[in-house]
């Protein structure tokens, strides 16, 4: 049978015939479609304003909202412990000293008791990450920054369509932003957007954005056929005789090859010239078209969750991820707590499915921030969790194999330890 990779990408089904028409128009830098999109995305958010960001990384959307603010010298900034290396990496270089606050480990989102624990004098913002999807828990950390007189900015990169008590995430604190690369719930091959509840601050971001360069249609042109080589290799019938085989065969030698294709770690200061750029007009078109698919593909994706909760959870030894009341998730990744989570990966990659480890980073542990702060426990227990393939393009076929999988090595490792 067909591998099947961990990630898959959301191409909506009029791609092709979307950046045919920019390029016949001419129009795959400027057009019509960026001012359209923002107007539409702000329709979606339902409130506040919007402005889309570079040309490949909205990451520069948090950039643009710190430097906006313009925090005084030495202002302090609350980030998760868990979360992807860039978004602190980013507050640094904005000018603001990090401070790392401990996540609750059932839902992987930052828990506000730590929050409350981290505040000091200098403290200025706080940064809630809506991790794998999950919203985190808004109402309390919304009053400590009331409390606190602090700024609050939501990263959902991974959780566009979630919802908190029935608003969507990104409309909660003062500002947010969005990721729009070719895994994220909504894919434009890279960008990316950040909302404001403030109007003059929308104004200071926009003067930001509309700084960055022009980018040239040959670099948009790379972007869309990067997104397609991305595509077109995670697909099951070509990522079994692509990458798969390096991942096997990784499985028997401890090595993680795919490290090789993430960002390497390390100071962005000055920012990398690639994040740089504006917004292209067919990355808007097509993100007009996947916001219109969004919700299908959000149902989708939490039918697939569905089928692997039932599949997994009265499994002893699995915790699979739970939702509290009053948030939704959007499955981003299906992350489950496993038995020997190190063994069950490589037995499942090696029976042709792509389990993975957490793919965020423990961020007190590394070398770049040099975190002597407060442990981070619920950050270390979420590092034992595994990444299970949950992403609409599979089949409902495909996810039953993916699940059936799980639970089939996950019984065998627990026999294996009873004997």
């Amino acid at each position: 049978m067909a591998a099947i990779a961990r990630f898959g990408t959301r191409v909506v089904p009029e791609k092709d015939q979307i950046i045919r028409e920019c390029r016949e128009k001419k129009e795959l830098v400027h057009g019509p479609h960026v001012e359209a999109f923002e107007a539409e995305f702000a329709q979606f958010l339902g409130s506040g304003h919007v402005r889309t960001v570079s040309t490949e990384y909205g990451r520069m959307g948090l950039y643009f909202i710190l430097k906006s603010l313009d925090f005084p010298p030495g202002s302090e900034i609350i980030v998760p412990a868990l979360t992807f290396w860039v978004v602190p990496e980013i507050c640094r270089v904005a000018g603001l000293k990090l401070v790392f606050a401990d996540i609750d480990p059932s839902t992987f989102t930052i828990d506000p008791k730590a929050v409350e624990r981290a505040i000091t004098p200098n403290t200025r913002a706080i940064l809630p990450t809506h991790l794998y999807g999950m919203a985190c828990d808004m109402d309390p950390i919304m009053a400590i920054a009331k409390q606190h007189n602090l700024k609050v900015i939501e990263d959902c990169a991974h959780s566009l369509g979630a919802m908190y008590k029935g608003r969507m995430v990104g409309t909660h604190g003062d500002a947010s932003f969005f990721s729009f690369q070719a895994f994220k719930p909504l894919n434009t091959y890279g960008g990316g957007l950040a909302w404001m509840r403030d109007a003059d601050l929308a104004r200071k971001v926009g003067e930001f954005a509309d700084k960055e360069e022009t980018p040239s249609e040959e670099r948009v042109e790379g972007i869309l056929k990067s997104g397609y080589w991305q595509h077109t290799f995670i697909r099951p019938k070509v990522f079994t005789y692509s990458l798969f085989p390096i991942w096997w065969a990784a499985s028997w030698v401890n090595a993680k090859p795919e490290e090789r294709l993430w960002e390497k770690v390390r100071p962005l200061e000055p920012l990398p010239g690639h994040y740089r750029g504006k917004f292209s007009n067919v990355q808007a078109a097509l993100g007009r078209a996947g916001l219109r698919r969004l919700p299908e593909f959000i149902e989708r994706t939490r039918r697939h969750a569905r089928m692997l909760d039932e599949l997994l959870g009265d499994v002893p030894g699995i915790t699979i991820p739970v939702i509290p009341e009053g948030r939704t998730h959007v499955y981003y990744q299906y992350c489950p707590y496993v038995p020997e989570h190190e063994t069950l990966v490589k037995r499942c990659i090696r029976r042709g499915v792509d389990v993975a480890p957490m793919h965020v980073d423990v961020c007190t542990r590394m070398e770049l921030f040099g975190w002597k702060g407060t442990a981070a426990p619920g950050a270390d227990k979420a590092a034992t969790s595994v990444q299970v393939p949950v992403y609409e393009s599979l089949s409902d076929g495909e996810v039953e194999r993916v699940g059936r999988l799980v639970r089939e090595q996950v019984m065998k490792l627990r026999q294996a330890g009873a004997a």
